[in-house]
């Protein structure tokens, strides 16, 4: 029996609706500040400031990009054995508050350190390797670093051991979850990936 096309219209308005309103709840930060705080501090740091080299900083971050990677590591997409462990008992609501309050703390600002390098990292980071078809981070990341909401990362202040490593994992194919990430450090040697590592950790 075929619905009257009244009834379907409204059947759709009213999904609509509701999606539009699931879009607006708010998150709950103090919900995500415990969540935080019961499992993530010890790697990632009171204030999502982590000060371990290897791990990286989340404050500040944009909540769109922490939320896609807390569903990605959950569902395999991203491979990282205590992470997919972590996302795994967490519901997309606790995904938003804990993405949320960590946009909410702000971010301590990092250092570059290998003096050698920098001047190649922030040729690489603005200007990209032309002759190579590698495009300038900044065209995605923005010139300080501070990304895009919802499409890219910040990656300002970011622990350069960090991002070097994520760079490889692109490169080699350990980290499969984003093809434009891939098609770049394919390109890239070691050198080139130390060097705009270390000085992305200098960007404020």
């Amino acid at each position: 029996m075929k619905l009257p096309v009244s009834l379907l219209c409204a059947a759709a308005a009213a999904a609509l609706s509701f999606s539009v309103q699931a879009q607006a709840v708010k998150p709950d930060l103090a919900k995500g500040a415990a969540l935080f705080g019961g499992a993530c501090v010890a790697c990632h740091a009171a204030d999502g400031n982590s000060s371990t080299p290897a791990n990286p900083k989340l404050a500040q971050q944009h909540p769109e990009y922490l939320i896609k990677q807390l569903q990605e590591y959950k569902s395999g997409k991203r491979n990282n054995a205590i992470m997919t462990g972590f996302a795994s008992g967490l519901s997309d609501d606790d995904m938003r508050n804990i993405a949320f309050w960590l946009a909410s703390q702000k971010a301590t600002p990092g250092a570059a350190s290998d003096k050698d390098l920098v001047n190649l990292g922030e040729r690489i980071y603005r200007g990209g390797i032309p002759d190579r078809q590698i495009a300038a981070c900044a065209g995605c990341h923005s010139p300080n670093g501070a990304g895009i909401p919802s499409q890219y990362p910040r990656l300002s202040g970011q622990h350069a051991e960090y991002t070097e490593t994520q760079l490889k994992h692109f490169r080699d194919g350990t980290r499969a979850n984003n093809a434009q990430m891939t098609g770049v450090a394919a390109k890239m040697n070691d050198r080139e990936i130390k060097a705009v590592s270390d000085y992305i950790a200098g960007l404020r």
